[in-house]
């Protein structure tokens, strides 16, 4: 961020294109996962195994179904929320309420950055 006021720091966030907003959808690393990989974050994606360590969903623990760079949120399986006609629908975390358990290593981009 280049400017110190909050006022600017939160429109630079809000109004960033969609590749630097890939940033923001990091959470921290479980200990066992951050003694393994060297380091303390790591960037959400679909298919990893997450827990819910704030809000009302905390101590959840779920697979990301889907991760929305425009919201900058995700949502994990087993966390809901009801609506007024009794419809089920996922409610959004952002990430940096949640941990990080088990990684999805599938993707050759992924263990490249862990590789280094």
């Amino acid at each position: 961020m280049k400017s110190k006021q909050p006022r600017k720091q939160r429109k630079e966030r809000f109004s960033a294109p969609l590749h630097k907003r890939q940033k923001y959808l990091h959470a921290a690393l479980s200990k066992e996962l951050r003694e393994e990989m060297k380091t303390r974050s790591a960037q959400v994606k679909v298919g990893d195994t997450v827990k819910v360590m704030r809000g009302d969903h905390a101590g959840t623990e779920g697979e990301v179904e889907k991760t929305d760079l425009k919201s900058g949120a995700i949502h994990v399986a087993g966390v809901s929320v009801f609506r007024a006609d009794g419809t089920e629908v996922p409610r959004p975390v952002q990430p940096s309420n949640v941990v990080i358990t088990n990684m999805e290593m599938d993707d050759e981009e992924r263990k490249k950055i862990f590789s280094r």
